[in-house]
């Protein structure tokens, strides 16, 4: 079994990354190949001043240990002003070596672009981390009319075939990349 991480990205009053990320879940559940941990950033006590040493925050150990164990992430996010949310960067920064040599799933969701802006950026601040962004995602525009209120989707057809795409992808970089961590850490 490999350990996914999904991490949900808001911590906005009435955000809708919940309803998403709970899809997420049961598309996950049901490949029968992942142990998932979800992570919500809301019920994350994230500090914001950063310290000039690298010392992690007391009140992180539990979070960094979580996403040290992860063989793969999944980041739910919104889009904000064509970017995700400063959440989630503030979870990224305070962590470098857990991101390393692992392979990273998006899942966005926003208005006219479905959250594709956010997308792109969280590609390219994990090349710098050294973690590999997997090719298929999954992008919902205007979900908030897609799902009903028991938090299914009204049209499951194509959401689900991109879940199981992203899953087979974001499995094989998992397998491939714990492999080779295994047989020669990263950055050794």
């Amino acid at each position: 079994m490999l350990n996914v991480a999904i991490i949900i990205g808001s911590v906005r009053e009435g955000r809708f990354g919940p309803v998403v990320a709970d899809w997420f879940v049961e598309q996950a559940k049901a490949s029968g190949q992942v142990a998932l941990d979800v992570i919500d950033l809301a019920e994350v006590d994230l500090p914001l001043v950063m310290p000039a040493s690298v010392p992690p925050a007391p009140q992180m150990t539990e979070l960094s240990r979580r996403l040290h164990a992860a063989d793969a992430f999944v980041f739910v996010t919104p889009e904000y002003n064509r970017s995700f949310p400063a959440s989630v960067k503030n979870v990224i920064d305070w962590h470098y070596t857990e991101w390393q040599a692992k392979p990273v799933g998006l899942i966005s969701y926003g208005s006219m672009s479905g959250g594709q802006h956010a997308i792109q950026a969280l590609r390219a601040v994990f090349a710098e981390l050294h973690a590999v962004t997997i090719r298929e995602t999954i992008s919902f525009v205007h979900p908030w009319n897609q799902f009903g209120e028991d938090g299914r989707h009204l049209d499951p057809s194509a959401p689900e075939q991109a879940a199981r795409a992203l899953l087979d992808q974001l499995g094989w970089w998992a397998r491939a990349l714990k492999n080779a961590r295994a047989e020669h850490p990263y950055g050794s």
